[in-house]
């Protein structure tokens, strides 16, 4: 059984996060979404908020699990006992700093990386772009799974 990690603040989760998600199911045979809990961002949503939201997004799957972790990410995979990491790229931007990071993991455990490139229908979509519309009122339904949308509707009410 093949294991694969797919880390991320997911801050929040977007629809092209599900879909690399999705297509990380389609070749491994678990996937662990690991939620990176980093206290220097000012995130919009907790570590608990985005866990609770991506178990809510693939609850009716059975071969997905999501936690959230601290510290190095090779770390966390040795001790969850993956394979391999999956990350999507959105484009060269995204590959130039992926691939240092890809070195570096290999580097400090052997573990590999797999790299998905993003759904072109969702290529343009990051968390950052997400929550700027959002916190200007804008849709931002589109971009986002239906449960994130109604954790965005709220964040707005607030």
């Amino acid at each position: 059984m093949t294991t694969a990690l797919c880390p991320g603040s997911f801050d929040p989760p977007t629809n092209g996060h599900v879909d690399v998600i999705r297509r990380a199911l389609a070749i491994f045979d678990e996937v662990v979404v690991g939620v990176i809990g980093n206290p220097s961002k000012n995130s919009m949503f907790s570590s608990e908020e985005r866990v609770s939201l991506l178990q809510e997004v693939f609850r009716d799957v059975d071969r997905v699990s999501v936690e959230s972790f601290d510290g190095l990410l090779v770390e966390y995979a040795g001790r969850r006992h993956v394979d391999v990491i999956v990350k999507g790229l959105r484009g060269v931007a995204d590959f130039d700093s992926e691939l240092q990071m890809a070195q570096m993991n290999h580097h400090l455990s052997g573990i590999e990386t797999c790299f998905v490139a993003t759904n072109p229908s969702h290529g343009y979509i990051s968390s950052s772009l997400v929550k700027e519309v959002a916190r200007l009122g804008g849709s931002t339904d589109r971009l986002v799974p239906v449960e994130v949308q109604k954790a965005l509707d709220a964040k707005g009410s607030k």
